[in-house]
């Protein structure tokens, strides 16, 4: 039996809902790189549904879903390393993680 294709679309729509939700309502740093990584899984997902959706039809186009997917993971992965050193920055030079309460750039 094969699943349809609006549980796993939804299941990425959600992932992505709840993470910009949460990286627009939290204020730790840390949460909202997780909430962040959060979204760009729902859109993993989401490319791999397609894929495997469009397969029969134009395999040549579903075959670049996991590349793409593979980009998505590796900007995610630099996209956590970058932060988590600036968060480690934050909290060396001034002590907080909030976002908020973080006034590096003021002048």
């Amino acid at each position: 039996m094969e699943l349809p294709i609006y549980y796993p679309l939804g299941l990425g729509a959600l992932l992505f809902g709840l993470g910009l939700w949460g990286a627009l309502t939290q204020k730790n740093a840390v949460r909202i790189l997780m909430f962040i990584e959060i979204m760009l899984n729902g859109v993993n997902l989401n490319l791999i549904t397609f894929s495997r959706y469009y397969w029969q039809t134009s395999p040549e186009m579903a075959a670049r879903a996991p590349i793409l997917t593979l980009f998505v993971m590796t900007v995610a992965a630099a996209e956590a390393s970058v932060g988590l050193a600036i968060i480690l920055a934050m909290v060396r030079n001034r002590g907080v993680v909030e976002v908020d309460k973080a006034t590096l750039l003021k002048g």
